[in-house]
């Protein structure tokens, strides 16, 4: 694809993800859930401890996309997985096909690491997206709930006597 490129984040590009899941949040309807902060996405994604990695997608030298993810395990294969946090391609850069070249760094990555998958979750309203990921042939696994603790009931279920 010509003028595009995606480069894997440094320390320097936190602000700019940070710029990207105020957008994504923004977009989902979910703005009021952002507490990161570039000192926080700094130490999470660079720092001596990286619970993630980014990677950003520049069109023309101007970053117009990003995916952030990690490295789950499989017990069933035995073997570790690609899980993609966030995809987020700026609204105005959409149906250029940069997600699905995002799509394809982050596959052809989980092969490269010898996972056994590469999976992410979607919302249920986002056509868009959904249509998008099954044109991929991505499989929708909807017999599998998430469950989620967070906030102060994580601090609850961490501090109960058991």
């Amino acid at each position: 694809m010509k003028n595009f490129v995606i480069k894997k984040a440094k320390k320097k590009d936190a602000g700019t993800i940070l710029t990207f899941i105020k957008k994504l949040a923004d977009y989902e309807n979910l703005s009021h859930q952002v507490t990161a902060t570039e000192e926080l996405l700094t130490e999470s994604l660079f720092g001596p401890n990286a619970a993630a990695e980014c990677a950003i997608g520049y069109y023309n030298n101007k970053p117009v996309c990003f995916a952030l993810y990690f490295h789950n395990f499989s017990t069933f294969l035995g073997k570790p997985g690609l899980y993609l946090e966030d995809l987020f391609v700026l609204p105005e850069f959409r149906g250029n096909g940069f997600g699905k070249v995002m799509l394809t760094y982050l596959a052809k990555l989980a092969v490269e690491r010898g996972c056994g998958r590469f999976e992410w979750a979607v919302l249920d309203w986002n056509e868009p997206a959904l249509k998008f990921y099954k044109s991929l042939s991505a499989e929708s696994h909807n017999e599998w709930i998430i469950h989620r603790v967070s906030g102060n009931a994580l601090y609850k279920l961490a501090e109960s006597n058991i």
